[in-house]
């Protein structure tokens, strides 16, 4: 399988596994997306379109929709007071740390039949792939041991 081939089909194994992991939690793939992303900090609608790559209007009615289900919520933006920025409320913050580790728990089964050394390689490849071309902050990095409770105290580590 070539390059180009083995991204895009695991690009669709892992979109698959982030639907799973929403299914359980009842969250639609984009909005499990839009909790991840804010775990670590709040963020302004542009920003997170651009991290995301949703257009306004996409992104508008994905976050009244988790509004409306008390996940997230609109704050001033203490830099410009014309401009909001979306946080997690507490219900979300609980709930996002739930599917985040689910997530993680999923997402690592799927190199779990390569040799330890395969899966580290594996890893510092994509990393440099993804640091390379730039990619937003979208998913936070899981520090060894760590566990849905602890995702809190590992926010600094994001990658």
């Amino acid at each position: 399988m070539g390059v180009v081939t083995a991204l895009v089909r695991s690009a669709f194994l892992v979109n698959a596994v982030y639907a799973e992991s929403g299914r359980a939690y009842g969250l639609t793939p984009q909005q499990g997306q839009l909790l991840c992303v804010l775990m670590p900090q709040p963020y302004g609608m542009r920003e997170l379109g651009g991290m995301l790559g949703l257009a306004k209007s996409s992104l508008t009615g994905l976050v009244d929709r988790t509004v409306q289900r008390d996940l997230v919520r609109r704050e001033p933006d203490p830099q410009d007071r014309r401009a909001v920025r979306i946080a997690l409320t507490e219900q979300g913050a609980e709930l996002a740390e739930e599917f985040y580790a689910e997530t993680c728990r999923r997402v690592e089964q799927l190199p779990a039949t390569l040799p330890a050394a395969d899966r580290a390689r594996l890893a510092e490849l994509l990393g440099r792939m993804v640091l390379d071309n730039e990619v937003p902050v979208v998913f936070m990095e899981l520090a060894d041991g760590a566990t849905g409770e602890s995702v809190r105290a590992t926010n600094d580590n994001c990658s």
